[in-house]
């Protein structure tokens, strides 16, 4: 049952996130990247599912032949975990500056160009109380400041101290009050406005992300500790079943 519950867990997960392109995460990548993570986790859903069919299968009609097939496939899933896991702990700086030049792309180029990406980023920026990658400053000669008709066309090319670049709205601390529409627009190099989210998004999520590692690792071991048992005891189902055919022969 515990690997049926993770598996369509996986399932259900990758789906959704397919599904719902305007998903926060999908502008941590380039979106065919993003799209084949999720294709390996539904991937890993549906081996899980089958898994879990074998382990109960085998259990239920007392198949030898199941069990060392559900033993072979859940072996198979913990070595890629265990492997993912090395790879990603390895390559974890890695990692966060590929997201972060990933983030600073999105804003700079597809940000007010694509509705999911803008969507996306909005969220993102809301929800976590951020601006930008890794500030505000990241909208300098963005696509959306540039072309936005408020601003004159001389004063929107960065690199001058007069020169002027736009937020969103999602930027705002208070998105209804009258100080968020003045302060939307920055002077380059000059000190944005408390009105305005002062942190980076990428700063706010990586810290998130730490807030929560230890119940990120808490369910990492409990899920490895439920693999371990259901190997354990395909095993002695295995041992058993064999020991009860060589008595009735």
């Amino acid at each position: 049952f515990n690997f049926q519950a993770l598996g369509l867990a996986a399932v259900v997960l990758a789906v959704w996130m397919l599904t719902d392109q305007t998903f926060l995460m999908s502008l941590a990548q380039e979106q065919h990247n993003f799209n084949a993570g999720l294709y390996i986790l539904l991937s890993a859903g549906i081996l899980m599912l089958i898994v879990a069919f074998l382990g109960c299968c085998g259990a239920f009609r007392g198949s030898q032949g199941m069990l060392v097939a559900f033993f072979s496939c859940l072996l198979v899933v913990i070595v890629a975990q265990i492997a993912a896991g090395a790879w990603l702990y390895t390559n974890s700086d890695r990692l966060e500056e590929l997201v972060k030049s990933s983030v600073i792309n999105t804003v700079k180029n597809k940000y007010g160009e694509d509705p999911a990406y803008t969507e996306a980023v909005d969220a993102f920026q809301s929800d976590l109380g951020c601006c930008g990658a890794t500030g505000s400053a990241d909208w300098t000669g963005s696509k959306y400041a540039t072309r936005d008709p408020s601003i004159p066309v001389g004063l929107t090319v960065s690199g001058d101290a007069n020169n002027v670049y736009k937020v969103p709205e999602s930027c705002c601390k208070d998105k209804d009050s009258t100080a968020c529409k003045a302060a939307r627009n920055i002077k380059v190099a000059s000190i944005v406005s408390p009105a305005i989210y002062s942190e980076g998004c990428i700063d706010k999520l990586m810290d998130a992300l730490n807030n929560q590692k230890n119940i990120v690792i808490g369910v990492v071991a409990g899920i490895g500790i439920l693999e371990l048992l259901g190997l354990i005891f395909s095993l002695v189902l295995c041992y058993g079943i064999r020991s009860s055919d060589r008595s009735k022969a």
